[in-house]
């Protein structure tokens, strides 16, 4: 009898303690429902990932055709004004007045000058290619935009420097009395006339290279 108080007093000191019952459903994570534009948002975002390449391949295969345009330009100009030349028909066995580009400095240093853009044109069309083939590639895109950009400025103070003898050239300078040329020399004055003005276009050209190269290599937001 004593043992069975013991045993009951004990059951009532001890506390009651209730274990949990545990639910099958409550274990599950929770499943969240996708909303209701999940496909549409989904969809654009495809579209806006084929859309990219898209318009970038699209300005490499412009930056391609204006690349070989500049290239032939450059070339031209500096073929024009290397192989541009006249003798005055007046002269004797020990007098002979003649015009070459060779004869100004200036002159001299505009066919180095755009030989080596069109060399430098012509070299780049293989980076070029590359962009067309991986439009999203940034090294190709930054080393091409870094050179023309230089390229770009040789280009435009060759240029301006020739304008400037030619302008000479064509009306003189009455403060200093010299006297145009050109009233003698029509065919050579109108040669380096030609080949400036291509420069300047093979100049104008690498211009919109570079803000074509600059725009492709715009990140998308």
């Amino acid at each position: 009898m004593d043992i069975e108080k013991a045993g009951s007093r004990r059951e009532e000191e001890e506390p009651i303690v209730q274990k949990p019952k545990l639910d099958k459903g409550k274990g599950k994570a929770h499943v969240f429902a996708p909303p209701m534009n999940y496909s549409r948002i989904m969809e654009k975002h495809k579209q806006e990932k084929v859309s990219i390449p898209g318009w970038k391949r699209g300005v490499a295969i412009i930056d391609f055709v204006l690349r070989l345009i500049a290239a032939i330009t450059a070339m031209a100009a500096a073929a024009k004004m290397a192989t541009t030349e006249e003798t005055l028909p007046f002269f004797t066995q020990f007098l002979q007045f003649s015009a070459d580009y060779t004869d100004l400095p200036t002159l001299s240093s505009f066919v180095v000058v755009n030989s080596i853009v069109g060399g430098y044109l012509t070299l780049s069309l293989p980076f070029s290619i590359v962009c067309i083939l991986r439009p999203l590639a940034v090294p190709p895109r930054l080393f091409l935009v870094l050179c023309d950009t230089a390229m770009m400025g040789l280009t435009m103070i060759a240029a301006s420097a020739s304008a400037a003898i030619v302008y000479l050239a064509h009306n003189g300078n009455s403060s200093s009395n010299w006297l145009p040329v050109c009233q003698q020399f029509g065919d050579f004055c109108q040669g380096t006339s030609g080949a400036v003005v291509a420069s300047f276009i093979a100049a104008a050209l690498l211009m919109v290279l570079v803000i074509f190269s600059a725009f492709a290599l715009k990140r998308s937001t």
